[in-house]
């Protein structure tokens, strides 16, 4: 029986992901979590088989989230579900010591089948996501410009490629606004440009924006 602690901001998402668990004869129970901080002290004091981690969570990034976990507890799978395409967190994730990365998309068969491999000392992945993997062993020569931005960084540049001001970044990370000048600063410092629209062409072009 699986034990599972879903952490993601919003109420909605949460209930309808634990409607669909505990309808799962394989899964015992279902715990929430609605930010960074309240996942790290569940994950702290309760034992889980398995957390199913939103990547975009208010304050700190779902990645930093993931290294504070498994340093906690190293042998606690964690499989992030997220609203963002593979292309943008996905590899990030994997690195950080995800065991699986799933888009919201997904068909809830999928997302049992994922937890049902995971908590059971598994990988799960996509077979577009595997084909990326595969290509990138080996392969650091000519890595692309953002993979040297750090994950805070990378997550802002990615909302700047998608159009939202300073403001309305920092009101989505629940920063302020000198922290995302500050970001977009290292960001265009780091990736040799000076502007966002430079950002935002280079993202599209990556396939980092949709």
């Amino acid at each position: 029986m699986i034990k599972v602690l879903i952490a993601d901001d919003h109420t909605l998402v949460r209930k309808g992901l634990k409607q669909i668990l505990l309808d799962t004869e394989d899964i015992e129970s279902v715990d929430e979590a609605g930010n960074g901080k309240e996942t790290i002290s569940k994950v702290t004091h309760e034992k889980y088989d398995l957390v199913l981690l939103d990547i975009t969570l208010p304050g700190r990034s779902g990645i930093d989230v993931l290294k504070q976990i498994k340093c906690i507890d190293p042998e606690l799978p964690v499989l992030i579900l997220s609203m963002h395409p593979e292309e943008q967190y996905a590899v990030r994730s994997l690195r950080a010591g995800a065991a699986g990365y799933l888009t919201k998309e997904s068909a809830p068969q999928e997302l049992l089948n994922a937890i049902r491999r995971v908590a059971n000392g598994g990988k799960y992945i996509s077979s577009s996501l595997a084909e990326k993997l595969a290509g990138e062993i080996g392969s650091d020569m000519g890595k692309p410009l953002h993979e040297i931005l750090s994950d805070r960084e990378y997550q802002v540049m990615c909302l700047i490629a998608s159009g939202k001001t300073a403001k309305e970044i920092a009101e989505d990370l629940n920063l302020s606004v000198k922290t995302i000048s500050t970001h977009r600063a290292r960001i265009l410092r780091k990736m040799q440009m000076d502007n966002n629209a430079q950002i935002t062409h280079y993202a599209i072009k990556r396939g980092l924006v949709v």
